[in-house]
């Protein structure tokens, strides 16, 4: 593995980097404290090929590696964690299992609008009795004539009050718990959304409730075969645990630099705070948990890109990257001391964004449990 990236995985993250620090960082406070999403700046995106990052050409993406994608995900999440968090659930949830397993008309009719920024999407797995437990899955799909009619709720939806089209998962075969993905448009009938969630962190990033109240949608809406969805969510997620990684990664780097940047001009007892061995030894302990969870998002996409085996590699990253990232930000708030409790400086918000990432797209203790079973435990 070369630790040198290519130029056009640099030219990938300055210009991501560039477009975060001028269109997303100045406005992530104001989005957080009103909860407001900014469908704005994904158009934006959308337009500079940021939505379709690592989808091929030939169906409206800009053909990127993982790797570069990882990057870019960094370096949004560093501007702000809940615009990170939707642009790693419309890329790595909603495009990625209709490019794996989607029909080249699905592909051409969902995937292409959705790579080129035209439609946002999103991904619809939890319910209120299926969080960990994904096989508990409530939600049916019952074939009448040429239309699936999908009936039940999903929960915890990132961008579900934005979405075009919603993948999700349901029952299709009762007798053996057999479930299928679907691809559901958002304006079929009888598909409605809740207000959004009152959350403790990731506030930028929309999140509802999907209830589905008989949807039909034709039966060329199934996504790859009958009763394989379960197997097709759990590949997608480990795609997406590389990904919420590196979100974990740019979240833990903004409240570092922070950190750093506070400690070299706060003065107490006559010196700077950075001075002091024990700020010293958390501004060291925070630079190289970062560095190294970066180490494992890099390794686990690099493993991606060869077409080689990273369901482990994938649990590593998300697992060591997610609770180095709420570790990082306590420790961040810690530095600032009274100040970084207070929303004058961001690394409150970093700190109740972090937390999400423990929780999301597959809980610490899952990734434990993966990683144990990998293990051949």
């Amino acid at each position: 593995m070369d630790f040198d990236l290519t130029s056009e995985q640099k030219m990938i993250r300055d210009t991501v980097r560039e477009f975060a620090e001028a269109e997303i960082a100045p406005h992530a406070a104001e989005w957080d404290r009103t909860e407001h999403f900014p469908i704005e700046v994904f158009r934006k995106m959308g337009e500079l090929g940021f939505l379709g990052l690592p989808i091929p050409e030939e169906y409206g993406g800009a053909g990127a590696d993982m790797i570069s994608y990882c990057l870019a995900v960094e370096e949004i999440g560093r501007a702000c964690g809940g615009t990170g968090l939707s642009y790693e659930a419309h890329v790595s949830l909603a495009c990625t299992p209709i490019l794996l397993y989607g029909t080249e008309e699905q592909k051409q009719k969902y995937l292409v609008p959705m790579a080129r920024g035209e439609a946002l999407g999103a991904f619809g797995l939890t319910e209120p009795g299926a969080g960990s437990d994904a096989g508990g899955t409530r939600t049916t799909a019952v074939l009448e004539g040429d239309e699936w009619v999908i009936t039940g709720n999903k929960i915890f939806n990132t961008n579900g009050g934005y979405a075009k089209y919603v993948v999700l998962t349901a029952v299709t075969d009762p007798a053996s718990r057999g479930i299928s993905a679907f691809i559901v448009p958002t304006d079929a009938e009888g598909f409605s959304v809740s207000k959004p969630y009152e959350k403790l962190g990731m506030r930028a990033s929309n999140t509802v409730e999907l209830i589905l109240d008989h949807v039909r949608v034709p039966k060329e809406n199934l996504l790859g075969p009958l009763n394989a969805g379960f197997k097709q969510f759990l590949s997608t997620l480990d795609g997406g645990r590389v990904a919420i990684a590196a979100l974990a990664v740019g979240i833990a780097r903004a409240a570092f630099e922070t950190a750093l940047a506070y400690a070299k001009t706060r003065v107490q007892f006559g010196q700077a705070i950075s001075k002091f061995q024990a700020i010293q030894h958390k501004l060291a302990d925070m630079a190289m948990h970062i560095d190294l969870a970066r180490n494992a998002v890099m390794k686990a996409a690099w493993l991606k890109d060869q077409g080689r085996p990273y369901t482990l590699e994938a649990s590593y990253a998300k697992l060591f990257a997610s609770e180095m990232c709420t570790r990082t930000c306590e420790q961040a708030i810690q530095i600032l001391g009274g100040y970084g409790y207070m929303r004058e400086y961001p690394v409150e918000r970093h700190y109740r964004d972090a937390k999400l990432i423990e929780i999301g797209e597959g809980t610490s203790e899952i990734q434990r449990l993966v990683i144990a079973r990998q293990l051949g435990c």
